[in-house]
C-alpha cells in the first residue's frame, strides 16, 4: 500500500535558526516558510536527492504540535509521512484491519496541497503516520 517515503518531519523552536543548519551548515535547498492554518504549522522544506526533510513550528496557541513542544523544548521528530496512490482506499484498508486514524478521519490538503491523514502512533510502532496521496 505505502510508497516513497514523501518527508520525515521535525519540530523546531525556531525555524529560522533550524533553516540556517540546513542550509548553511549542511548545504541544503530549503524552502520559504508556509504557514498552514488548517494544520497550526508554518512549515519548511529541506530538498534531499531522495526525499524531504520538514521543518514544523507551531503557529498559534491551539496548535496540535506545540505540546510537543512543549515536552520537547529543543525539537525532535514528529512524524513520517508515506506515498500513497488513493487516500480513502488505504483509510478503508487500515480502518477494516483495525487502525485508528486521527482526526475526523476525512483527508485535509496538506503542505504539497495534497490530501493527507495522520495514523494513530500506538497503531504504528510509536511513530505518528502521515499519509499523502500521490
Amino acid at each position: 500500500m505505502i510508497g516513497k517515503l514523501n518527508h520525515v518531519a521535525i519540530v523546531v523552536p525556531d525555524l529560522t535558526a533550524a533553516s540556517a543548519i540546513y542550509s548553511d551548515t549542511l548545504g541544503a535547498t530549503v524552502s520559504e516558510p508556509v504557514d498552514l492554518p488548517d494544520h497550526g504549522v508554518t512549515t519548511v522544506f529541506v530538498e534531499l536527492p531522495n526525499t524531504k526533510i520538514e521543518l514544523l513550528l507551531p503557529l498559534g496557541d491551539d496548535s496540535p504540535i506545540a505540546k510537543f513542544l512543549e515536552n520537547n523544548p529543543a525539537g525532535g521528530m514528529h512524524h513520517v509521512c508515506y506515498e500513497v496512490p488513493d487516500i480513502i482506499a488505504a483509510r478503508d484498508k487500515l480502518v477494516a484491519d483495525g487502525a485508528r486514524i486521527l482526526g475526523s478521519g476525512e483527508p485535509k490538503n496538506g503542505a504539497h496541497d495534497k490530501p493527507v491523514l495522520f495514523l494513530h502512533p500506538k497503531d504504528f510502532c510509536g511513530t505518528l503516520v502521515e499519509l499523502e496521496q500521490n
